[in-house]
Formats: structure tokens, C-alpha cells, sequence
């Protein structure tokens, strides 16, 4: 997933190389099928689809790339023992078979899972993808020269903490056993009920081992999906995609694979791809963007145009938008304070400072909207929508503050609509009301990143964020209230510093659970049960809005992702 240094790079994996969803998402005329101008939905096999973004899919090996369910762009060629089911809607936040004939098979405790491998699968030369194929593309994702993917593989992985890769170490992870050639049985710390989730992670693409080039490997890595990279240049900049003609819709059920070729272009600016995408001549009336998202004028324009209305795509991505609590910080070590903060937000305008409610949903729960995140509604600190300011009046008063108080919050001075100015300008207006004076400290992306994310520096009042690795409650409540993922030395995202043992000891029993919709009633559960805490004030949940070209067919967004699925789109 992941906040700005770690977020950043989430949303990066979920608007680039990735995805983003809550709610059924809904995009074009007809159940999500943008059908072209044409007259005929009917998607056909053939053409070019241009890809316009505005970041590049830079570090295009997988063992670097930080992915949900496989990535977007990324996916088109390179297949991972499980991915994201490709529908629509709620359907699609389910976890599914790629490479694997299943989702995994765990022992009683889920700490060994073991995976069969389909069979027929082939690399793009035509030479068989083994189980070995995917040990060594695990394990060289753990060297230095190939960090910058998901983390838990070191983590949950039994014996791997200290490991380096094969390029140091050629003994590999004992951890990882291939009795033959179609298993492969991963042995793990603890038990882990989503293990099958963490499988769509792109560190778990075969890699032939006597193709591998190191770092300059992203430069033509090896595909096991139904495209081929025949050219990358500038990192990711001009990234061209063709087919490769080894790999069998037989042995995918996922990926549809309509277009001859992908063409992904980067490095533009978001209004241009807007613009484009807009007018719709030439080549980009068959493009696509993995990344870019219309601002509130612009939606406002397309909003007014019919044609235009009918190719913007809806989704909402697992997100969550807040104000973080430090409690080791006056006045905020005291939780009537923190309540009084809570009643006091007046949600409408927080909402209206990010977009409008087309861009932002209010929000109430730390997890998202989603079933798959185990949402259970609640409203622990209820204010309505414009806040209740007599409600936290009288909260200050008892904390000792009957004359009001005078506070800091910390944001960032990117324009995101998410941590920037104008949200923190919502807050200090609603706060006001209740005899609350907030002053504003406006902070570079990355000076700021680097305070919020220093237990040494954070502050006790500022704007935060949170994306999912995959929908699910684990990745999202974890590493901010588990309080054995505090960081004191390094990037730290608990950011109420929480070290409840009962919290602590429900996550690690909601870890074991392999029934995943058992799971989430329990996740959902505990976000309740922390949020009695007051250490966070939600507030809104993201809405993406998109266009695609005139003659784009076969949109599908699903809760997982909540952007297009490349995988699934048509240009003829």
C-alpha cells in the first residue's frame, strides 16, 4: 500500500502500477461497459491501447514494484500465484487462482502453505514455468539492490529477517520448499490467514533464474502474462507492450487480453491527459490512464456534457483520510480533548475542501466502506454533518479548558486535497466554532512525511492517511494500532503510538483465521473497539473519477482496485 514515503508509493501502486475502490463502482452506460462510439459493446480481440499517465512505471521488475492483487500495467505481464478477481464491484475484492490451481492449501494453524501449480504454464521464450521458477524470484526480491516491494515476505517467512538474496547467499530460504515441479510450500512464523492475499504481490512472479540480469533485469523481464515488454525507455517512461504469443488463455481466467499492443506513456501533466482523454482524436480516443484522476473543476465540466459523463469511470479505492492524535503530546494525552475534537469536525466542509461529495465520502470508521475491509458502521463520537460544537464545549470544559485552547496542526502544503492546505483550513474553521484556535503548519511533502513518520518528532495534532495493501481489515488496522509495529528508529505509522495488549492480541487471533469472511467481522469489530479510544478522527474516504477514450469498451472496476482494469479493456 504506504503515507507519503510509504502511501505515496502505495497510491503510486494503486493509481500506477496498481489500482483503487468502496460501494459498487460504476462506470459508463450499461453496467460499466464504455461502449465506444461504434454502437458495438461487443469487445473484439485487436488494436493499440495507449496508456497516458502522468507517473512513470519506473522500477519495472518484480521484485521491486509495491503492488495490490498484482498491479495494473504490471499485471499485463507478470502472474503471481493468486490475483484479484476481475469483475465489477464488491465481486472483485475477492482473492482467486493465476499461476496456482487454487488459492492456497494451509495446515491447521496457517503457518504452511502449499500451492499446485497449473499446468501448461509458459515463459514468453516457451520453456516451462517451474515452482523453482517462483522460490528464486521470491528470494531475489530480498537483495538490497532489488528492495522496494512489500515487506511482510521478510516478516512472515521462517528464518528470512537476516536474509540477503542469491546473489550473496545461493543456499536460498529454507522456508521456501518445491518438492517438484508444480509445489511449492512456504513455511511461516505465526500463523497467517491472508496469506492467499499476500500471493498477489508481484515478488511472487516466476523468475528463470538463467535469464536474470540483476537491475538491469526491469529493462526486459521475463513475462508469464499475455504481454511481452519490447520496449522501455527512461525508466518506465515510454513502456511498449506486445504480445506474447506463449502465454494460454486456457491457463488464465483473468486477464482478457483484447489489444495487439499497450502503449504507456508518462512523464504528462495530469490536466493534459485530461484534455485528451477529453477530446478523444486519433490515438487517444483508444486511451486509458492509470493514474490520473479529474479534479473538482474539471469533473464539473464533464458532468455537463452527456457524452463525456457517460466515460467517466467511478470507483473507490480502500482509504482513509484522517486527523492522527499524538498522546504523548499536551493537550492530547487527554482523550476528552481528543473527543471534544472529534465532535467539533464539521465533515461537510472537510468533504467540500476535497472535491465535493462526487470526489469524497464523510467518514465515521477508521476502515473503509467495504465489505471485504469487515466495515461495521458506527458513529462513536456522532456531531451530523456540520459537527457539534456545544457537545465539544462542553467536553473542553471538563478537561479543564472552559475558556477554550489554542492548538498546532501539521499538514502538508502538497495539493492532494487530502493532507493539504485546504482540509486543514476545513478543520481549523470547524474548530473555531467550538472555542478551538487552530494555527497551521504547513510543511514540504517531504519534511513532512519525515516528522509525522519520526516518533521523536511527530506532532500531537496532524493530518494522515492510510491505503490498503489488499481489501482487508489486517493490512489496514495493523500497522497503525498494533503496538509491536511501533518504529523508534525508523518510519514509524502507528501514529497514536497505541501499544494495547487486547488490540495486540486480536489482531494476532484474527491472523489465523483462513475463513476470510469470518475474519472481516472481526476486523470490523476491532476498528470499533479502537476507535472508543478517540485516536484518530476519520473523515473522508476518497472517490476516483476518470475518463477514458470514446472508443474504450469493457470497463470494469472492482473493489480491490477501484480504477480500471487494463487487463479487461477493449479498443475495437
Amino acid at each position: 500500500m504506504r503515507q507519503p514515503s510509504v502511501i505515496a508509493r502505495r497510491v503510486a501502486a494503486v493509481s500506477v502500477s496498481l489500482v483503487l475502490a468502496a460501494g459498487a463502482a460504476a462506470c459508463g452506460p450499461d453496467d460499466n461497459d464504455a461502449k465506444g462510439s461504434g454502437g458495438d459493446s461487443t469487445p473484439h480481440k485487436g488494436g493499440t491501447l495507449t496508456v497516458l499517465n502522468s507517473n512513470p512505471q519506473q522500477d519495472f521488475d518484480p521484485a521491486r514494484l509495491y503492488t495490490s492483487g498484482g498491479g495494473n500495467v504490471p499485471s499485463l505481464v507478470f502472474r503471481t500465484l493468486t490475483t484479484r478477481n476481475r469483475e465489477n464491484g464488491e465481486a472483485g475484492a475477492e482473492v482467486v487462482p493465476d499461476l496456482a490451481t487454487d488459492t492456497g492449501r494451509p495446515s491447521k494453524d496457517a503457518t504452511v502453505w502449499t500451492y499446485t501449480l497449473k499446468k501448461g504454464l509458459k515463459f514468453e521464450d516457451g520453456t516451462a514455468i517451474t515452482s523453482a521458477d517462483i522460490k528464486y524470484g521470491i528470494e531475489r526480491s530480498f537483495a538490497p539492490e532489488l528492495s522496494g516491494g512489500a515487506p511482510y515476505l521478510r516478516d512472515w517467512l521462517v528464518g528470512a529477517a537476516d536474509y540477503q538474496g542469491p546473489y550473496k547467499d545461493k543456499g536460498g530460504l529454507d522456508a521456501i520448499e518445491t518438492p517438484d515441479e508444480r509445489t511449492i510450500v512456504f513455511h511461516l512464523n505465526k500463523p497467517e490467514g491472508e496469506f492467499p492475499y499476500l500471493a498477489t504481490q508481484t515478488q511472487f512472479t516466476p523468475v528463470p533464474k538463467a535469464k536474470d540480469t540483476g537491475t538491469k533485469y526491469e529493462e526486459h523481464p521475463v513475462s508469464s502474462g499475455p504481454y511481452k515488454v519490447v520496449k522501455n525507455e527512461n525508466d518506465g517512461e515510454h513502456l511498449v507492450l506486445e504480445r506474447n504469443t506463449h502465454w494460454s488463455a486456457s491457463t488464465d481466467a483473468e486477464r482478457k487480453a483484447y489489444p495487439d499492443k499497450v502503449d504507456v506513456r508518462s512523464g504528462l501533466d495530469s490536466s493534459v491527459i485530461n484534455q485528451r482523454l477529453s477530446a478523444s482524436q486519433g490515438a487517444d480516443s483508444t486511451a486509458v490512464t492509470t493514474d490520473t484522476n479529474l479534479g473538482p473543476a474539471e469533473l464539473a465540466k464533464v458532468t455537463g456534457d452527456k457524452e463525456l459523463a457517460a466515460r467517466v469511470g467511478t470507483g473507490h479505492f480502500g482509504y482513509t483520510n484522517y486527523i492522527a492524535f499524538n498522546p504523548t503530546v499536551k493537550p492530547f494525552d487527554d482523550v476528552k480533548v481528543r473527543q471534544a475534537i472529534s465532535y467539533a469536525i464539521d465533515r461537510s466542509s472537510v468533504v467540500n475542501a476535497a472535491g465535493g461529495s462526487s470526489l469524497a465520502e464523510a467518514a465515521t470508521t477508521f476502515l473503509p466502506n467495504q465489505k471485504s475491509f469487515g466495515y461495521e458502521p458506527y458513529d462513536l463520537f456522532p456531531a451530523g454533518d456540520a459537527g457539534d460544537a456545544a457537545k465539544a464545549k462542553e467536553l473542553l470544559k471538563e478537561a479543564g479548558h472552559a475558556n477554550g485552547l489554542t492548538i498546532t496542526l501539521t499538514h502538508s502544503n502538497a495539493k492532494d486535497f487530502e493532507t493539504s492546505p485546504e482540509i486543514a483550513t476545513a478543520v481549523q474553521d470547524a474548530l473555531k466554532k467550538a472555542g478551538i484556535t487552530v494555527k497551521l503548519q504547513g510543511l514540504e511533502d517531504n519534511d513532512y512525511s519525515d516528522k509525522i513518520h519520526n516518533v521523536k518528532t511527530e506532532p500531537g495534532f496532524f493530518l494522515a492517511h492510510w491505503g490498503a495493501d489488499w481489501p482487508s481489515g489486517g493490512p489496514f488496522l495493523a500497522p497503525i494500532f498494533d503496538g509491536r509495529q511501533i518504529v523508534k528508529d525508523g518510519a514509524n505509522f502507528n501514529t497514536g503510538l497505541l501499544n494495547d495488549k487486547s488490540v495486540n492480541a486480536e489482531i494476532d487471533s484474527i491472523n489465523k483465521l483462513t475463513d476470510l469472511d469470518a475474519a472481516a467481522k472481526r476486523w470490523g469489530a476491532l476498528d470499533k473497539k479502537i476507535g472508543e479510544q478517540a485516536l484518530t478522527v476519520p473523515l473522508f474516504h476518497p472517490v476516483y473519477k476518470r475518463l477514458v477514450g470514446k472508443d474504450i469498451k469493457n470497463v470494469v472496476i472492482s473493489d480491490w482496485t477501484g480504477v480500471l482494469d487494463i487487463s479487461q479493456v477493449a479498443v475495437k
